[in-house]
């Protein structure tokens, strides 16, 4: 077994360092913990019904309705994981850079921030994943996040997504969007 400081497990000093960076994270951030009923939003964001309920049609959807997006990212901000689609996003941008000029260093940006070990929003990738978008940034091209992209939006698609589905967090927004439809308050 690895041993890692003090003779504790590699995987603790790893746990530990995780939620070392998520509590700043939270001093850094004091609309966190709010519950959403509240809205901690500072703008009291209304959605449709019917709009909610669809975001259960498929990840795809969700992600295509801006409301929709803005939500999920919401919630990933509880679970202290935005920085998937905050990456998939700045990848979404990055393939639009029409500009060879700033491909290299748009490119060298995402990487820093998201891809690299040790990065500042860190995306959860395998090594081979890591290494091969570290290649790619040899010769910059549109393409040179794709595999890594992909990756992060299965992950999305099959880990946080079904967990925002089933999560208070949503089952609030759809109380406040039929409340608001109806006239009558949420409750809170």
């Amino acid at each position: 077994m690895c041993r890692g400081l003090a003779g504790l497990p590699a995987s603790c000093l790893e746990r530990a360092k995780e939620f070392k960076t998520r509590l700043g994270i939270l001093l850094h951030k004091p609309e966190l913990g709010h519950k959403i009923g509240n809205q901690s939003h500072s703008t009291k964001q209304r959605y449709a019904l019917e709009e909610v309920l669809g975001w259960k049609e498929s990840f795809d959807h969700l992600l295509k309705s801006k409301s929709g997006m803005t939500a999920f990212q919401g919630f990933l901000k509880t679970e202290f994981s935005e920085e998937n689609l905050e990456f998939w996003l700045a990848c979404e941008e990055y393939k639009k850079t029409r500009s060879k000029t700033k491909l290299a260093s748009r490119a060298n940006k995402i990487f820093e921030e998201f891809v690299q070990n040790e990065a500042p929003r860190e995306v959860n990738l395998d090594h081979e994943t890591r290494e091969v978008t570290r290649k790619n940034l040899t010769v910059v091209t549109l393409a040179c996040f794709e595999e890594a992209q992909a990756k992060t939006y299965t992950l999305m698609e099959k880990d946080s997504y079904p967990r925002f589905l089933k999560s208070a967090y949503y089952r609030d927004l759809i109380e406040q969007a039929t409340s608001h439809r109806t006239g009558k308050p949420a409750h809170t």
